[in-house]
């Protein structure tokens, strides 16, 4: 078909693969940077090397060179590459960092005038998209922004459209639907003029969390914000409209549209967007959650997959009627074969139909991989498989240099690495009878070549799951063990059936109505492979090496090698699997605040206990901190919930419970939540009281409020705040929940003892109501902790409380500054910043 690579004797001297690592390894080395150099240094870096290679023919003599000094030239050219990819990827993070939000102009209103780039994003709280900057102006001057932004449009625009409710509204999904169902009047090409308030790119920083600031940078956008549109505002003005200039997403608006009108069922229309246009948000989370139980959620979106498989349908077509056409005007074979016109077309259409899906970025690793093939295929050289598998990445890691901090980036290539090194066609050209068993004289030949594709197809499939179930359990620390099986149905019946129907279904709607059928099918299947006992296993985030060890074991297994051989691939495997993280020692405890934006979520543990008080805020319903950053936390830490403790009922300190609960069944819960609440369907919660007690591994826990009376009164939620004390004797750890000053006088009144402690949490975020001067002078913490939103709206901690634990000499630490904050028994006056100790220079400090 045009896109394998068939090793025979080097035609490439074998420094040419010491010089594609060495690249690939300086720009991994430049990532790792906590900061940037000034530009120049990068600039003196590329220069050396040029210097070094003394030019092309330089480069071109040390690779030649031979005999015992080779070893030295060679070492000379993996040098070069590394100063090289090195040196251009810092100096290209400099250019793009220069253009970075101003920050005076943070949180300022800024009338701006831009051009919407891509189709917006639909979700029940917001319409989200990206906006070109041409111009910007604050208080009648100009000022410079960067060239493209992210913005939410939040109100005005959803209520101007239904003319009967706000995006608060019980039935915000179904307002959200009904937009999608319609025309939608912003659209990619228009230009408007608008006022925004913006921040700089600001994401949660966690233990093995999402890097939502670096996958900002990837997409080349620098500020965050959202549209001014209250009545007080003035209200976006559509200037003009230029469809032509973004024809590719005005027409993926167009049939995302189309998809949601044809389509009632709205699950369905969400799958069929994401692989028509490439819109992964119209899956719901739900589905998602499903798709991850029983691997396949790669399936679901437009992926390195689907673009490869449409390549291959596309070379063969384009290379049979190329064939056929020599019998009307040979020229056309003549002057390009038949698998070369085929390999060309088909990275032709692979790359319109990745345009055509929103150039994402594996959209993009994709092609770039496909193009680096092919070019080298028709080029007539002939490279071992290893030198085409690192001229591909090294192409990727030049154009693309962030992409190595992807998953996926390493899960496409560790993928088709080992299916190189597995395939014997990839080391020797496959004889004409290379069919298989099946190309006897008992089968037909219409039948034998299918059968001998699946039977291939299953062995990749087996090779690739066994080589990356340990790459996938150190990305995700979560495999699927129905995975094989559901692939099995699900690989043939989504790029075989439901994808081609989507696609057709641009050209003839009714299509539509087929796929969706075939969705449904294949999620009530999927649904019932993920009730699965131990469907999915959880493992704790290992080390690398483990990782390493395990793709090594993974790939041997996979190996056609006798099965003593094999067998030594399996005690390879078994660290990723049974690696079990340190735990605290007897006696003393660990506390670990997430960072969750504003709202409340800190894990306590013991030798052998958890207790998670607070699960954080919730975004949408689609979204909040439970699944986005609670479970897969706890998943990585390989935390056992024995208590789930909601201090009350507020959604910033309750709204991740149903993830965590739903994660952790055997975790009981203890709240101030009132009989009728919604949580209490899910799990029956025990009422926090002052007085309750209870010791895990050497240290106490103690509920000090609210009293068992206050339920009786009427009281609003801040006020029955669970508090709990913790202490192992020597160090005292204080976490408040949303008091107020008349909870925390009452706390000084009853029992003054009990308050001393050596890390506090801020009582309510920092808020003015809370931090009293008695409470602080009772308590006397070494270190306390604001946890709270980056430049949330409500100013917390605010400047009056800041300074009364200024004035104690109270260590503040606030969250977005910090990160996920880890503070230890053992070392009662440190904290450990997740920020700082992680921090790459993308990421705001």
């Amino acid at each position: 078909m045009g896109f394998s690579v068939v090793a025979r004797p080097a035609a490439s001297p074998a420094s040419l693969g010491l010089a594609l690592a060495g690249l690939v390894a300086g720009v991994a080395v430049q990532l790792q940077q906590p900061a940037l150099w000034p530009s120049g240094g990068y600039a003196a870096l590329v220069a050396l090397a040029v210097v070094l290679a003394g030019g092309w023919q330089g480069v071109k003599a040390l690779m030649r060179f031979q005999g015992p000094a080779s070893v030295s030239a060679r070492l000379m050219v993996l040098a070069i590459a590394v100063l090289l990819g090195f040196g251009l990827t810092g100096w290209r993070a400099g250019a793009f960092q220069a253009t970075a939000l101003d920050p005076a102009l943070e949180g300022r209103d800024i009338a701006v005038t831009g051009t919407v780039l891509a189709m917006p994003q639909f979700s029940e709280d917001a319409l989200r998209f990206r906006l070109g900057i041409e111009s910007a102006r604050l208080d009648g001057r100009a000022v410079a922004l960067p060239p493209q932004i992210m913005l939410g449009w939040y109100s005005g625009f959803i209520g101007r459209e239904t003319k009967n409710s706000s995006v608060e509204s019980s039935d915000a999904s179904e307002l959200a639907l009904e937009l999608q169902r319609k025309p939608q009047p912003l659209r990619a090409g228009e230009r408007w003029q608008m006022t925004v308030r913006l921040k700089a790119p600001h994401g949660n920083s966690n233990p093995h969390g999402f890097d939502y600031e670096l996958w900002l940078w990837e997409q080349g956008i620098q500020a965050t914000g959202y549209v001014r549109a209250s009545p007080h505002d003035a209200p976006p003005a559509r200037l003009s409209s230029s469809p032509w200039r973004h024809a590719v997403e005005g027409a993926r608006q167009s049939v995302r549209e189309a998809i949601y009108a044809r389509v009632d069922d709205r699950q369905q229309a969400g799958v069929l967007a994401a692989l028509v246009v490439g819109d992964q948000n119209a899956i719901e989370r739900a589905d998602w959650d499903v798709f991850r139980a029983t691997g396949v959620a790669h399936l679901m979106s437009i992926s390195g997959l689907h673009i490869t498989m449409f390549a291959w349908v596309a070379s063969l077509l384009i290379g049979t009627l190329w064939r056929r056409s020599a019998r009307l005007t040979p020229r056309l074979c003549l002057a390009l074969p038949a698998s070369s016109a085929g390999a060309l077309g088909g990275l032709l259409l692979a790359t319109l139909y990745a345009l055509f899906s929103g150039w994402g970025v594996p959209a993009q690793r994709t092609i770039l991989m496909l193009a680096t093939v092919v070019l080298l295929r028709q080029s007539g050289r002939q490279w071992p498989w290893q030198q085409a598998w690192l001229l591909a990445m090294a192409v990727v890691a030049v154009l693309d240099p962030w992409a190595l901090m992807q998953a996926g980036f390493w899960l496409s290539f560790v993928a088709v690495g080992v299916l190189f090194a597995t395939d014997s066609g990839a080391t020797r050209a496959r004889p004409a009878s290379a069919e298989g068993q099946f190309d006897s004289k008992f089968l037909p030949w219409w039948l034998a070549r299918p059968l001998a594709c699946l039977l291939r197809s299953a062995r990749e499939q087996w090779v690739v799951t066994l080589a990356l179930t340990p790459l996938s359990l150190l990305l995700f620390n979560q495999v699927s063990l129905v995975g094989l099986l559901a692939n099995a149905l699900a690989i043939p019946w989504v790029t075989l059936l439901v994808t081609p129907l989507a696609m057709l279904g641009v050209f003839y709607a009714p299509l539509w109505d087929a796929a969706a059928w075939a969705v449904g099918l294949l999620t009530g299947l999927l649904q019932g492979l993920a009730s699965w006992p131990l469907a999915s296993v959880d493992v704790a985030a290992a080390p690398l090496w483990c990782a390493v060890a395990g793709v090594l074991g993974g790939g041997l297994l996979a190996l056609r090698l006798p099965w003593h051989w094999r067998a030594l691939g399996i005690p390879l495997l078994l660290p990723v699997l049974l690696w079990q993280p340190a735990r605290v020692a007897p006696g003393q405890f660990e506390l670990l605040a997430a960072d969750i934006g504003q709202g409340n979520a800190v894990l306590v543990r013991t030798a052998t206990h958890a207790l998670l008080y607070d699960t954080g805020p919730r975004f949408s319903r689609e979204s909040d901190a439970g699944n986005r950053v609670l479970v897969p936390l706890l998943r990585a830490l390989g935390a056992r919930i024995d208590i789930l403790m909601l201090s009350h009922r507020d959604s910033d300190h309750s709204g991740g419970a149903p993830a965590v609960l739903a994660m952790q069944p055997q975790a009981s819960l203890l709240s101030s939540i009132e009989d009728g609440h919604e949580l209490q369907a899910l799990r029956p919660s025990t009422r926090c009281a002052a007085g309750q007690r209870w010791a895990w591994d050497g240290v106490d826990f103690e509920v000090l409020h609210p009293a068992a009376a206050d339920y009786a009164l009427a009281k609003k939620s801040n006020a029955m705040s669970c508090v709990l004390r913790i202490s192992n004797g020597a160090q005292t750890a204080l976490l408040t929940g949303d008091i107020e000053a008349p909870q925390e006088l009452g706390l000084v009144s009853s029992s003054p003892e009990r308050l001393k402690a050596d890390f506090l949490l801020v009582p309510h975020h920092g808020s003015k109501t809370s931090s009293s001067a008695v409470f602080l002078d009772a308590v006397q913490p070494r270190l306390a902790l604001a946890q709270a939103g980056y430049r949330n709206r409500f100013g917390h901690p605010v400047a009056v409380v800041a300074a009364r634990y200024d004035e104690r000499g109270i260590r503040l630490v606030r969250s977005p500054q910090c990160g996920a904050a880890t503070w230890q028994s053992p070392r009662p006056a440190e904290i450990a910043c997740q920020r700082q100790a992680g921090q790459r220079y993308w990421q705001s400090s």
